[in-house]
């Protein structure tokens, strides 16, 4: 099992990402758009770094459902690949088998 403090500043970060996601993607759309010149590219560059850091959404962490661990996290799922395996074995994920050669 995680840290709850670990798991509770991930959550906080999803909540920041989708508040300021709007504004996010309109400052990112302008500072991409080649057809605007430099200067209004730079201003909403520099918009974006007026952001809190916390609502960069590259800042999430996939985390395990049941376990919040970090690391070897299956997307599919949404689980650490201990759990996968645990339910797995125990018959809990649908279609998924043991597999055997």
């Amino acid at each position: 099992m995680a840290k709850l403090s670990s798991i509770n500043k991930n959550e906080r970060r999803k909540k920041l990402v989708k508040q300021y996601a709007p504004k996010y993607a309109k400052l990112r759309a302008q500072a991409n758009d080649t057809t605007l010149d430099e200067g209004e590219r730079l201003i909403a560059r520099l918009k974006m770094a007026e952001l809190p850091r916390n609502a960069n959404p590259t800042r999430i962490r996939n985390r395990c459902e049941l376990t919040g661990r970090p690391r070897a996290y299956y997307r599919k799922f949404r689980l650490a690949r201990v759990m996968l395996r645990d339910l797995a074995n125990k018959g809990l994920i649908p279609g998924v088998t043991k597999s055997s050669w």
